[in-house]
């Protein structure tokens, strides 16, 4: 997902997106404890997209401070 696409949801979608994102990071670093991880590209997506959608939360956050 781009950032242009998230910059249109409300700061309570991006909420819900980052947490279903650092779940999958998890489920993500089990499967590689245990040898199942067949895609590891897969981990550095999902590290990426969290930071996406974090850094569009700091700018909402920002814009509503002003």
């Amino acid at each position: 997902m781009s950032a242009n696409e998230l910059r249109d949801k409300t700061p309570d979608q991006l909420r819900e997106e980052l947490a279903t994102l650092k779940k999958e990071q998890f489920n993500l670093r089990f499967q590689q404890a245990t040898g199942q991880l067949e895609n590891p590209a897969r981990m550095r997506i999902a590290r990426r997209q969290a930071a996406r959608v974090l850094t569009v939360l700091n700018e909402k956050a920002a814009s509503a401070a002003e």
